[in-house]
């Protein structure tokens, strides 16, 4: 007799349904927000503004015009040359990284116009591997200062990195040398240069292009820096004041010329551009443009916060 069977079928397991994904919790005041209204406000908590990391595409969508950006060398990819193995090989890493953040390294680089004037755009992605700076990020930059270069037109660098990518050894590093010395070429034939930190920059960003910029913005609360505050504290054996590398303790020691958000990013930049570029033809990114040299905009002007002209023979 089959006592311990049963006569009926019992409930059935079901599988289990992935609800989609609507709240999200913000960071700043902790509250459970509704995504697509995030979303709406240029990710940006509508409670306490607290700006929440976004991908490349979003930041082409809030400032170039028409959303129209013409990218160029987007088909570089990073190689595994030293077979480096952590807890996973990096060649794994890179496939699972271009699969998931649909773009072919950390970095974007394009035309497009703000407001009309024609730009070279760089735009880091931090969802490629912390944004980290590998060979390929850096040749991308530099062939994008070679473009704005040759072109006569301004650079704009978005940056969002953990730094230097370690699975590249010591060519990672060497990106900071190369950056930096295709930026001294824009600055040696004035040409304008604006850098745009977001949360995080840091690491080798932060010690090459990042803080070369002419003009360098930041969002509200970003961590900007080069060790981590974690690891600096336990370097000093004392505790950090409050805020320490955030975008608003950097602007006030003067590492900033601005703290912006992201509502107001893109006008800010047309003010800068009006300022410093403003005699640029305003056409077509592609197309080759007159300069109206800003040398001597580089001696004679100081930018404050307002980015109002203030000339000292004036």
């Amino acid at each position: 007799m089959d006592w311990f069977k049963r006569a009926k079928e019992g409930l059935k397991p079901q599988k289990r349904k992935d609800m989609p994904n609507l709240w999200i919790k913000c960071d700043g005041c902790r509250e459970i927000i509704y995504k697509k209204e995030m979303e709406k406000n240029f990710h940006v908590c509508t409670k306490c503004g607290f700006h929440f990391r976004v991908q490349s595409s979003d930041y082409i969508e809030i400032l170039l015009d028409d959303e129209k950006f013409e990218e160029f060398n987007s088909k570089i990819t990073p190689v595994d040359f030293l077979r480096f193995r952590a807890s996973k090989r990096y060649s794994d890493q890179i496939k699972e990284s271009i699969r998931k953040a649909g773009v072919n390294d950390a970095v974007r680089t394009g035309f497009g116009s703000i407001y009309g004037y024609a730009v070279v755009m760089c735009i880091m992605d931090f969802n490629f591997i912390g944004g980290s700076m590998g060979s390929v990020v850096g040749e991308k930059i530099a062939r994008a200062a070679d473009e704005a270069l040759r072109r006569r037109l301004p650079l704009i660098i978005i940056s969002a990195s953990g730094g230097a990518r370690m699975m590249e050894g010591a060519l990672s590093l060497m990106q900071m040398a190369k950056t930096s010395s295709r930026l001294a070429k824009l600055a040696d034939a004035g040409i304008l240069y604006i850098s745009v930190l977001t949360d995080p920059t840091t690491g080798g960003v932060t010690a090459s292009f990042a803080m070369l910029g002419d003009v360098i913005l930041s969002e509200p609360g970003a961590l900007i820096g080069f060790a981590g505050p974690r690891v600096i504290k336990q370097t000093i054996g004392q505790d950090l004041p409050e805020g320490f590398q955030r975008a608003e303790f950097q602007l006030k020691h003067g590492f900033l010329d601005g703290v912006v958000s992201r509502f107001e990013m893109k006008h800010k930049i047309k003010q800068i551009l009006d300022f410093a570029v403003g005699e640029y033809k305003r056409g077509s990114a592609n197309g080759q443009v007159e300069p109206a040299t800003n040398e001597a905009f580089m001696k004679r002007v100081t930018i404050v916060d307002n980015f109002e002209r203030v000339s000292p023979e004036n």
